[in-house]
């Protein structure tokens, strides 16, 4: 999981960025507090991968915390004043986000996050998914999975050869996963690997439409992007 600090003195805001957090996978969300000082106490005995921190508060503005970090977190500065974008780049933050915030630019912002700088390794280097089909353990190459669906309290895996269906969900699944598969929506992870063809509603494997939720569609196609760089 992704640990996640907000740190912002506007109730409102901090309720903001609270309901976009709760509805990323594999976000935790930590610490939210309007008050500074009681974030640079946190950090003082906890780890947070990734903070979004307002610039404009009392006692100790934003620019002061990222000043006072030795080895601070990703940051994702969100304030109403655009002033300050310049010299926050100086810190290395992530992006720069102005109120009020829609979803549609705090799902670019995380996005920008390389997950491989705040995301725990997966799987240890498998190229297996490890599964239980009807108490038996089974291990099923990345490779051959074309996506997963949710089904009530169970899972359906779509492989290039059958469909296996276990009891999990797709929060713990994802875990096991590698950087390959991308939730699209409620109740579709989808092997990226295996898409042939993208529209803004749906993505096509094999036969089957998989489709993609307003909620994913920017990181989804972000990490096709990224795909198709890689492999060319």
């Amino acid at each position: 999981m992704i640990k996640i600090g907000i740190v912002d003195d506007e109730i409102l805001a901090r309720k903001v960025l609270e309901e976009y957090c709760s509805k990323i996978d594999n976000f935790e969300l930590v610490f939210s507090t309007g008050n500074p000082l009681e974030f640079v106490n946190f950090m003082q005995q906890n780890e947070v991968d990734l903070i979004f921190l307002d610039i404009e508060m009392p006692e100790l503005n934003g620019m002061e915390i990222l000043r006072s970090l030795i080895n601070p977190p990703k940051v994702i500065l969100t304030t109403a004043y655009s002033e300050y974008a310049l010299e926050s780049y100086n810190y290395g933050v992530v992006d720069y986000l102005l109120k009020p915030i829609k979803l549609v630019r705090f799902l670019k912002a995380i996005n920008k996050v390389s997950a491989s700088e705040i995301t725990p390794k997966k799987n240890n280097g498998n190229e297996d998914l490890q599964i239980k089909h009807d108490g038996i353990p089974i291990s099923i190459s990345f490779k051959s999975i074309l996506y997963i669906q949710s089904f009530g309290n169970y899972l359906k895996i779509f492989t290039d050869s059958r469909m296996y269906l276990i009891s999990e969900t797709l929060v713990n699944i994802t875990s096991s996963l590698s950087d390959n598969f991308q939730r699209t929506h409620k109740s579709y992870i989808a092997n990226l690997e295996r898409v042939a063809k993208a529209t803004k509603t749906h993505l096509q494997i094999e036969n089957k439409k998989v489709p993609v939720s307003p909620m994913y569609k920017i990181i989804v196609f972000e990490k096709i992007r990224s795909l198709s760089d890689i492999l060319k």
